[in-house]
């Protein structure tokens, strides 16, 4: 809720009435209003006139750009757009987008008709959770969640790779509600977060052993015979493979790759298979790893063979999101069949976590323009030395439609001024409950800032796209994304979301009780059952019930020899990736560029809490300041990501990650990385 007078926002608050979020905001958009009138906030289209790179002058505007009109600037983009279509093809004009503010609309909507009219390579945008969505859905078919109002029946919670306390706060209330009734809380993390430290019994684990530790609870659970035999025979496939999968993964042999005792992974399994009802939270750390996407498939696995799905408070919750991707008409919002008209066929595909390699490898057509928008590559892209070698290429032409002068803008050639969702309306679906949501324009956009469907409309209209499609005004985008047959949508409309601003979706005939998905079967697969064997994931040459391989950058493998230690480039509390990270009020709340150590490994290399290491693989180097606690093990550094600009030496922790993908979902593998750390000397750091 946002309070306005004279035109101004002055408070923003949580909805009393909202059932989750009960009128309280997390701190990570609690200072919003510091956002939206921050003295560094981009207003006016700006034209490169200085050579690309990051120079002086920190996040606001330097002498590298010169203000222009949005005229000169749309007539900029669409001349080298249909120069670089005309002389090289349209596919090598490559948009670049993600998150941003998180509507339906401003996330996914006009952009993609404009890029689908115009003929540009499609991106696939996987940096965030396809692995783990890729790996959920080879055992569910689609991606639906316990509810988080059901929490509070639950009498088991794991919290695995999910710091709830910090990244989850509405979840929490209904965690705590649940332990004053008895319920136990058990986190599993390499890292000991807030909610680890709140924990009733925290287990610290090796990173990427995630599916390694779920393999070995359903050794015990099967073999003790702790399985629901019931709901095993009527709503899972596969399960006489699986019982024959898990003897390779005793609790002895697990042990020894995450670093749990054979006893504790022993009671885990017996207590989460007893305990009822019992549910796990389960984040996107566990799918950022090699095996990332085994690792989500073998812990959606447990609700199945425990039958925990039928139960008032358990199950599993991932994300609630995807309700709202089978609900809403995504597909006419996106219109991928206006490809048809700009070349007959669907356009090639670029992966996000590589655009280093899109970059800087000849392809055919090479990459000649780039439009960014709802990201910063520049920083949250793995390799960064590698993406910003070649965002760096004079001949490639780049717009970044941002609210601030972030670490992409340092290399743009045109920068557009974009809206925050205080200054544009749009329909809000969720990740952590199912509740519908319209956010209306609070107040009119400051400067000559644009919305991204404002943009691609007039850009659309530029490049003489005549489309019916690209006339449409929000509210009527709004109205096509909610006109479908889909009973969960029944009774649900703009105006009535306008009126009463949150509707949860409709999931029984009399619109009211606990949503059970999977209580009698209805999985989303082919077979309509929670597939522990699955026939697609063998068509594609791998396990088709689950194992557990350690990622190449790992302590198990040759290159730990080199680079002993394992980073977690971990996510900051009052960050959202690195948006917010520019803002001094939420700087106060965090402790940027430390590199955080077990203090033997410290011991080991002379260092000291407060000295400036260099922390380096093959790919790069970053300086940090040494903070030595207890919340990683031995063997485990971790640091969090920010912006480059802001960080020690003009480099954030991305130049450490690197482009491979992850075993299902073509992901990012940003926590299997192997580093080495020494005390930083001048010398050394343009090594």
């Amino acid at each position: 809720m946002i309070t306005v007078d004279n035109g101004r926002a002055t408070r923003i608050q949580g909805d009393p009435a909202h059932p989750v979020t009960r009128g309280f905001l997390c701190a990570k958009v609690a200072k919003y209003l510091d956002r939206v009138y921050s003295p560094d906030r981009l207003l006016y289209p700006m034209r490169r006139i200085a050579p690309k790179g990051p120079v002086g002058g920190g996040v606001r505007a330097t002498p590298t750009f010169q203000r222009i009109t949005w005229d000169q600037a749309l007539d900029e983009i669409t001349s080298r757009f249909k120069q670089i279509s005309s002389e090289f093809g349209s596919e090598a004009i490559l948009p670049y987008s993600y998150g941003g503010t998180l509507g339906v609309l401003n996330g996914a909507s006009m952009d993609r008709r404009f890029f689908h009219r115009l003929g540009a390579s499609q991106l696939d945008r996987t940096i965030c959770s396809t692995a783990g969505e890729a790996g959920l859905k080879s055992v569910l078919g689609i991606k639906l969640a316990t509810e988080p109002e059901q929490f509070v029946h639950s009498r088991y919670i794991i919290a695995w790779a999910s710091n709830i306390h910090g990244n989850n706060v509405h979840l929490w209330p209904f965690i705590v509600e649940a332990r004053r009734k008895g319920a136990k809380l058990v986190v599993i993390d390499p890292y000991r977060t807030r909610t680890a430290a709140c924990a009733d019994w925290y287990l610290p684990i090796n990173p990427g052993t995630d599916a390694a530790l779920a393999l070995g609870m359903m050794n015990v659970i099967i073999n003790e015979n702790l399985h629901d035999a019931d709901y095993v025979e009527h709503y899972t496939v596969g399960f006489e493979q699986l019982r024959t999968n898990v003897q390779g993964y005793s609790p002895e042999r697990v042990s020894k790759w995450t670093g749990i005792s054979v006893a504790d992974i022993t009671k885990l399994a017996r207590e989460y298979a007893t305990i009822r009802p019992a549910v796990i939270r389960v984040n996107d750390g566990v799918q950022r790893s090699e095996g990332g996407g085994m690792a989500m498939r073998a812990i959606t696995m447990l609700p199945c063979i425990t039958g925990s799905w039928k139960e008032v408070g358990g199950g599993l919750q991932y994300a609630t999101s995807g309700a709202f991707a089978a609900a809403l008409d995504k597909e006419t919002l996106k219109r991928p069949d206006l490809m048809d008209a700009a070349l007959g066929r669907p356009a090639r595909t670029i992966n996000m976590v590589e655009l280093g390699k899109a970059l800087n490898i000849l392809s055919d057509p090479p990459v000649k323009a780039l439009l960014v928008y709802n990201s910063n590559p520049a920083a949250v892209c793995p390799d960064q030395n590698e993406v910003t070698r070649g965002l760096r290429r004079p001949d490639l032409f780049t717009v970044v439609h941002e609210q601030f002068f972030t670490d992409t803008t340092d290399y743009a050639d045109i920068v557009l001024p974009a809206t925050t969702f205080f200054e544009h309306k749009d329909l809000q679906g969720a990740y952590g409950h199912y509740f519908l949501q319209m956010s209306d324009q609070a107040i009119e956009p400051l400067g000559e800032c644009r919305s991204n469907v404002d943009l691609f409309r007039t850009l659309a209209e530029r490049m003489g796209f005549r489309d019916e499609c690209f006339r449409e005004s929000v509210d009527q985008m709004i109205d096509v994304a909610l006109n479908t047959k889909n009973p969960w949508l029944e009774g649900i409309d703009r105006k009535r979301l306008e009126a009463e601003g949150h509707i949860r979706l409709n999931f029984h005939a009399d619109k009211t009780g606990p949503f059970l998905p999977f209580a009698h079967g209805n999985f989303g697969t082919a077979s309509g059952k929670a597939e522990l064997y699955s026939e697609p994931l063998k068509s594609q040459g791998l396990d088709p019930v689950v194992q557990f391989t350690p990622p190449e950058e790992s302590r198990h493998g040759e290159q730990a020899k080199t680079f002993p230690l394992e980073l977690l480039a971990r996510k900051a509390d009052n960050f959202l990736n690195t948006t917010f990270s520019n803002l001094s009020s939420i700087q106060e709340m965090e402790e940027p560029g430390l590199l955080e150590l077990n203090a033997t490994d410290a011991r080991s290399r002379g260092i000291v809490e407060g000295d400036t290491v260099r922390v380096f693989n093959r790919r790069g180097d970053v300086r940090l300041i040494a903070k030595i606690n207890g919340a990683v093990q031995t063997g485990v550094v971790c640091a969090k990501l920010a912006w480059a600009k802001l960080s020690p030496g003009g480099q954030n922790i991305n130049v450490l990650t690197s482009q491979k993908l992850t075993d299902l979902g073509n992901s990012a593998t940003f926590y299997s990385v192997l580093v080495e750390v020494e005390l930083f000397k001048p010398a050394a750091a343009s090594n």
